[in-house]
């Protein structure tokens, strides 16, 4: 399926992002592996596979997120999901 969700918000964090036209993530929605990696992050799961997260991604050829690399993009989420926890638990 190609991902039709509206990332607009997510252009600033995608233009970070390395390109990556190749491999198991090629095609893959680097914004939706953005939003994904954000919700493990904030829920501290310690249990990951990216492959699995890869493969459950739709794939996408629109803006900002066209040829990012998802796994930076996971990672990326995951780091700022994890940030945000800390300071939400920190307050």
């Amino acid at each position: 399926m190609v991902c039709e969700k509206n990332h607009q918000d997510l252009k600033d964090l995608m233009d970070l992002l390395p390109t990556d036209q190749g491999g198991v993530g090629r095609h893959k929605c680097a914004a939706c592996a953005y939003e994904a990696g954000y919700e493990a992050g904030y829920n501290l799961d310690g249990s990951l596979r990216i492959d699995t997260v890869l493969s459950s991604l739709e794939e996408s050829q629109a803006g900002a997120q066209r040829h990012k690399s998802p796994h930076a993009a996971f990672a990326l989420g995951y780091y700022n999901g994890v940030c945000e926890r800390t300071k939400v638990d920190n307050q």
